[in-house]
């Protein structure tokens, strides 16, 4: 793969052209095994294309969580022929589901249509601010990451929970504003984890919904149907377990130890029983905790076990040191990038 070697651009005209043959395959091919067996090329391709990027293990695990993870799921979703993808989809919109962590949906008209247009009219603006504190909030943490070393171990951990949400909350709408330039509209991938009032409500509802929408298809609803909802939801916690222990080796390179796996099953645990004792409490009348109590257990209960199986897994093996480097990098390019947009704004006037 040394012709695509770290080049972005090269890994994803190979991952389209991958794309556009699964589209075209899939056309002519009924759901099932002879779909199946015309995809079944693609899936070491899609494991592969993320380790060409050999010099940034950010940009590695990036490209491995669309490809090596979402992508192929949503291949072999389309290999039974259910999905977001669907060979009767436009090519655009076909590439862009297939290649990229968005969840595209219609746009509706007819007589609401004004008051939608006014309505998202609104969701901008709220965006943009919501994205410049984002920004703002990671541009105050790449600070502190100088001073690392002298910072407890939990506030470190904090500082990295609190980077991985502002990085994706910002990098994902900023990708759905390049599809929305197209004319395509995208779901949002997060809503506000931090107001959860559950475990369930937290993954199912606001945390990475993208990874929940492929997660529920592929294999909360097959079990389900055929061993029941707490067998359903462990499942797809070890599914999701085990994806992230493949994210950890496209980090570091190297065999992940079983911290994310066992993180995952823990919270799939945890969220059965957590079901089991909201219908008891409700059957017996029972009144709900406060909101604000609630959603204070869930983020306790999600950072105690974050710091505990979480984080380690990505704070060894020179992963934390090698992963600081590249955001200090990143630092420093938008720094000098600043400095220089402006020197030619005062040498202009």
């Amino acid at each position: 793969m040394e012709f695509v070697q770290d080049s972005i651009p090269m890994v994803f005209v190979a991952a389209a052209a991958a794309a556009l043959y699964a589209r075209a395959s899939s056309s002519v091919l009924r759901p099932g095994f002879p779909r199946l067996v015309a995809l079944l090329p693609l899936f070491p391709f899609l494991v592969a294309a993320p380790l060409a990027f050999t010099s940034s293990a950010i940009i590695r695990a990036t490209v491995a969580f669309f490809l090596a993870w979402l992508c192929a799921f949503k291949l072999a979703l389309l290999a039974a022929g259910r999905g977001p993808l669907d060979p009767a989809l436009p090519v655009l919109t076909f590439l862009f589901t297939a290649l990229l962590p968005v969840k595209l949906r219609q746009r509706r008209g007819g007589a609401g249509a004004g008051a939608a247009a006014s309505t998202k009219a609104s969701k901008p603006d709220l965006s943009l601010v919501s994205c410049a504190v984002k920004a703002a909030v990671i541009a105050v943490i790449l600070r502190l990451y100088q001073f690392n070393s002298r910072l407890h171990l939990y506030v470190r951990l904090a500082m990295y929970g609190v980077h991985i949400y502002c990085f994706l909350d910002l990098f994902f709408p900023c990708i759905a504003l390049a599809v929305g330039a197209l004319g395509m509209e995208t779901e949002p991938q997060f809503d506000r984890p931090y107001l959860a009032s559950s475990l369930r409500d937290f993954w199912g509802r606001r945390w990475n919904l993208m990874v929940s929408a492929i997660l529920r298809p592929s294999v909360y609803d097959p079990v389900r149907a055929r061993a029941g909802n707490p067998a359903g939801v462990l499942a797809t916690f070890l599914v999701s377990g085990l994806m992230h222990e493949g994210m950890v080796y496209y980090l570091s390179l190297r065999r992940p130890n079983g911290g994310m796996t066992a993180f995952f099953l823990l919270h799939g645990v945890c969220c059965v029983a957590e079901g089991w004792c909201a219908r008891r409490w409700t059957a017996r009348g029972l009144p709900s905790p406060p909101q604000a109590v609630a959603t204070l257990l869930v983020v306790l209960f999600v950072a105690a076990t974050s710091f505990w199986l979480f984080f380690p897994p990505l704070c060894k093996d020179g992963v934390e040191e090698k992963l600081l480097e590249e955001w200090a990098a990143v630092a420093a390019f938008f720094l000098d990038a600043g400095k220089k947009i402006t020197w030619y704004g005062q040498r202009g006037n």
